[in-house]
C-alpha cells in the first residue's frame, strides 16, 4: 500500500545531548505544527534532520535516536556533520539562496564549497528517502534547502507522486537570473508533479523564470517539462485557528499583563534577521513620536526579537544595530516615568505570545521581505475580542490574504508612522468589522485546510491520464531495441534540432557536439543500416555539420535530399517569388520585438522569436499568425509552428513528403522516425502502419511512442549502435 512521506530540512523533534543525556524535544512552529496533525492521523514517515551534528554522538547515542525517533514520532532521521552544516545550512541555504530569494543581492554569497555541500546534503535526504520508499509512494518536500531533491527522486522512481513547497518568497526573474547555479535548482524543483507557494506573485515569478531561463512553455498552471506537466499553483499557509480563537489565557499571566492597559501598546515579533525590517520598524516608531508627539507618554512599544544565528557576524551586528537603535529613542523620548521601547531579546512560549497578542492595540508587521509570516494572523485570530488593528508590510505574503489590515510601505517611516496612527485611532465598530472579516477567513483557510488542499491537488494531478496515448520508451526500451536486433534492413529518420541535440539560443549555436557525431558514424556504417537526417536546417549547414559520405541528408523541411556519395537534388521545383511580399511583414515584426530575427533559407522564411520576452510574444504572436495566414491562404504557402519560431514555405514540401523516396521498393523490416515537432508530424503520418514513431517531448502526436528529450534520444541511440557492435562480433565467432 502507497504511502505519503514528508520530508524537512528539520524534524518536529529536536534532539539534544547534555552531560551524556539524550533528550528529545517536540518543536513548535508553522510547519511542526501544521503537519503534526496530518502525520499523527495518516502515519506518514517523517524525513529530516533532529537537530544535533553527527559528530557529538556514539553508535549507541545514534541507535538510540533512530529508535526513539521512530517507535514515538515514526520520524527518520538524516545524520550531518558540523562541515554539512556550515557548508549546506549556514553556507549555500543561508548566504546563498536565502538573501537572493529575499532580494537582499547584496548579502548574497557564491561559493562553490557551499555548492558542492548543498548537492552532497541533498543527496543524504535522498539516501534516506531512498530506503523506505516504494516506486508508487507519494512524497511531499519542503523548502529551500531541499530543492534538489525532487529531481534526484524522480530520476529512480519516476512514478512517484512529487509535491514540494517553498515557504520562503520566489524571486523575480531578474534577480533569479544572477544565481550562477540557476538550472541546475530549476531542473531540480522541476522533478516534482506540484510545486506550491505562498501567493500568485511567486507563481508568477517561477513561470517567467522557467520561460525565461530554460525556454520552457507553459499552460495555464503547468509548465511543459521534458515529458511531463508539471504544475504550480499557490497555496497560502494557514494556521491552528482554533487553537489562537480558543486559547485561555492564564489568569497569572493575565494579571501581569494588565500593567500595561494604562496606555496604548503597540507589539512586534520577529526573528533576529536583516529581512525582518527590525531597524526600520525602530526607525518608523521615532517618527511617530517626532510627527505625533501627543503619543509621547501615552503609547507603549514592546519589540520581541528571537534570537538567531547568534554566532554569525552579520547577525550580531544586526542586534547591536537594533539595541542601539533602541537605546537612542529611549534616551531622546524617555522620561522618568515612561520608556517608550521594551526591548526583549528572547523566545516566549505560544501561550505568552497569545497574551502578549490579546493586550497589544496594534501588532506591527513590517518585514522587508516575507514568504508569507504567520504572526500576523495568529495575532488576528487570538483577538476574539475584534479590536486589535494589524498594520502589515505590503511584502509580507499574509498581506495578499490580508487586505483589511493597515497596509505599509516598510521603507517609508512616515507612511509606517502614519499606518500605527491610523490603527491606533481607528473606531471601534471599523476595527470589529475589519477583523471579523479577516477572522472569516482564516478560519475557513486554516492549517489543516492548506494541508488537505495541497495533497488533494497533488493526488488529482499525478491521477490525470497522459494527454495522449503514446507508449512511454523512456522507461523500457526493450520493445524498439529488440525489434532493432532481430531486423536484416533498417532505416532511421532522424530529425536534428530539439531531438538529437538541444534548443540553442540561435541556431548557428547547435552544433554537432563530438559524441553525437561518432554516434552516427557507428550507425551509419552497420551495413544493415539507413541513417536519415531529416531536418529543416539549410543544405550548406547539413554538409559542413555530417561530411560522411553514408549518412542521408533531408533539408528544408524535404525540399533538397542527398544521398551518399550524391548531389544535392531539389525534390520540387519551388521559386521565391512569394517571399517579395512575406519578408517586410516578417521584418516589421521583428523590429518591433526585440530578440527576435529572420532567418532566410533558400526556400522557405524563418521568424526565431527564442529570445524574445515571453510576455510579449503572448501578446503579439496571435495576431502575427493571423496576418500572415491571411497573406499566405492564396499563395500556396504554409506556416510552420515550430519551437520558438514561425517559418513559411511552399505547402507541397513536407518532412513526410520524401519518405516515399526511401521506402518505395526497399522491404525494410525496421522503420524508425524520430522528433519533437509539430513539422514531424507529417513524417510521422508518412510512416507504415508498423514503423516505430517517436515523439519527443510531451506535445500531442499521431506518433506511437515517445521519449522525453533529447537525451533520452541519444540514451536509445546509443542502445541501438551497442545492439549493432554486439551482433557483429558474434558474427566474427
Amino acid at each position: 500500500m502507497s504511502k505519503t512521506i514528508l520530508i524537512s530540512n528539520r524534524l518536529p523533534v529536536t534532539v539534544r545531548k547534555k552531560d551524556d543525556q539524550i533528550t528529545f524535544h517536540e518543536s513548535i512552529g508553522g510547519l511542526a505544527t501544521g503537519l503534526k496533525g496530518y502525520q499523527q492521523k495518516s502515519g506518514s514517515p517523517w524525513i529530516g534532520w533532529a537537530g544535533i551534528a553527527d559528530e557529538v554522538l556514539s553508535d549507541d547515542d545514534k541507535q538510540l535516536i533512530d529508535d526513539k525517533l521512530n517507535e514515538k514520532w515514526s520520524c527518520v532521521p538524516v545524520s550531518l556533520t558540523k562541515d554539512d552544516l556550515d557548508k549546506y545550512y549556514y553556507g549555500f541555504s543561508n548566504n546563498t539562496i536565502w538573501p537572493l530569494f529575499h532580494y537582499f543581492l547584496n548579502k548574497t554569497h557564491y561559493d562553490f564549497r557551499t555548492w558542492e555541500a548543498y548537492k552532497r546534503v541533498n543527496n543524504k535526504f535522498f539516501e534516506a528517502v531512498d530506503r523506505i520508499m516504494e516506486a508508487d509512494d507519494t512524497v511531499w518536500i519542503h523548502d529551500y534547502q531541499l530543492m534538489l531533491l525532487p529531481q534526484m527522486i524522480r530520476n529512480k522512481y519516476p512514478n512517484a507522486k512529487i509535491g514540494f513547497f517553498l515557504h520562503i518568497p520566489f524571486p523575480s526573474y531578474e534577480l533569479f537570473r544572477t544565481l550562477i547555479w540557476r538550472e541546475e535548482i530549476l531542473r531540480g524543483l522541476l522533478g516534482a508533479d506540484l510545486i506550491g507557494f505562498h501567493t500568485y506573485d511567486y507563481v508568477r515569478h517561477f513561470f517567467s523564470t522557467c520561460t525565461r531561463l530554460l525556454g520552457l512553455n507553459r499552460k495555464i498552471h503547468t509548465i511543459i517539462y521534458e515529458d511531463r506537466e508539471v504544475h504550480v499553483d499557490a497555496f497560502p499557509m494557514g494556521i491552528d485557528y482554533d487553537f489562537f480563537a480558543g486559547h485561555t489565557t492564564d489568569e497569572s499571566q493575565a494579571a501581569s499583563f494588565k500593567k500595561m492597559s494604562s496606555m496604548k501598546t503597540i507589539l512586534s515579533i520577529d526573528r533576529l534577521d536583516y529581512t525582518k525590517g527590525i531597524p526600520e520598524k525602530i526607525r518608523s516608531f521615532r517618527r511617530l513620536l517626532v510627527r505625533y508627539p501627543q503619543y509621547r507618554e501615552k503609547v507603549r512599544f514592546n519589540l520581541i526579537v528571537a534570537p538567531s544565528r547568534v554566532k554569525v557576524d552579520s547577525y550580531k551586528r544586526l542586534r547591536r544595530q537594533i539595541t542601539e537603535l533602541v537605546s537612542s529613542v529611549n534616551g531622546t523620548y524617555g522620561t522618568v516615568d515612561w520608556m517608550p521601547i521594551w526591548f526583549y531579546f528572547q523566545s516566549f512560549p505560544q501561550e505568552q505570545l497569545i497574551s502578549f497578542y490579546r493586550h497589544s492595540d496594534v501588532l506591527l508587521v513590517t518585514p522587508l521581505r516575507d514568504g508569507m509570516n504567520l504572526v500576523a494572523k495568529e495575532y488576528t485570530a487570538s483577538r476574539t475580542d475584534l479590536q486589535g488593528m494589524l498594520v502589515i508590510s505590503e511584502t509580507a505574503g499574509a498581506a495578499r490574504e490580508l487586505g483589511e489590515a493597515v497596509i505599509v510601505n516598510p521603507y517609508d517611516y512616515n507612511a509606517v508612522a502614519a499606518g500605527i496612527k491610523t490603527a491606533l485611532e481607528m473606531p471601534t465598530e471599523e476595527k470589529a468589522a475589519r477583523n471579523k472579516i479577516m477572522q472569516e477567513r482564516l478560519k475557513r483557510y486554516n492549517i489543516h485546510f492548506w494541508v488537505r488542499t495541497f495533497l488533494e491537488t497533488l493526488k488529482q494531478v499525478t491521477s490525470q491520464p497522459d494527454i495522449i496515448a503514446a507508449k512511454n520508451l523512456d522507461q523500457d526500451h526493450s520493445l524498439v531495441v529488440n525489434a532493432y536486433r532481430r531486423a536484416k534492413k533498417r532505416v532511421l529518420f532522424l530529425d536534428y534540432d530539439g531531438t538529437l541535440v538541444g534548443f540553442a539560443q540561435t541556431p548557428e549555436l547547435a552544433k554537432p557536439d563530438a559524441e553525437l557525431r561518432e554516434l552516427l558514424r557507428t550507425l551509419a556504417e552497420d551495413p544493415k543500416n539507413t541513417i536519415v537526417i531529416n531536418s529543416g536546417r539549410d543544405k550548406s549547414s547539413l554538409e559542413q555539420w555530417f561530411p560522411e559520405s553514408n549518412l542521408h541528408l533531408v533539408s528544408a523541411h524535404g525540399l533538397w535530399v542527398r544521398h551518399p556519395n550524391q548531389k544535392w537534388k531539389m525534390t520540387v521545383p519551388l521559386n521565391n517569388e512569394w517571399k517579395k511580399a512575406i519578408r517586410p511583414i516578417l521584418q516589421m515584426n521583428a523590429d518591433r520585438m526585440p530578440g527576435s530575427f529572420i532567418e532566410e533559407k533558400e526556400y522557405s522564411l524563418a521568424w526565431h522569436y527564442r529570445l524574445c520576452e515571453p510576455d510579449a510574444i503572448d501578446l503579439w504572436l496571435p495576431t502575427i499568425k493571423a496576418n500572415l495566414m491571411n497573406l499566405t491562404s492564396s499563395l500556396n504557402l504554409r506556416i510552420l509552428q515550430g519551437k520558438k519560431v514561425l517559418e513559411i514555405k511552399d505547402n507541397r514540401v513536407s518532412k513526410g513528403s520524401v519518405t516515399p523516396l526511401f521506402l518505395r521498393g526497399k522491404h525494410y523490416d525496421f522503420v524508425f522516425g524520430i522528433g519533437d515537432d509539430q513539422t514531424d508530424e507529417d513524417l510521422f503520418a508518412s510512416l507504415p502502419k508498423n514503423a516505430f514513431s517517436v515523439k519527443v517531448g510531451i506535445d500531442e502526436t499521431r506518433a506511437a511512442y515517445r521519449l522525453k528529450s533529447w537525451h533520452a534520444v541519444r540514451a536509445l541511440l546509443r542502445k541501438f549502435a551497442e545492439t549493432g557492435k554486439e551482433l557483429e562480433a558474434a558474427n566474427r565467432l
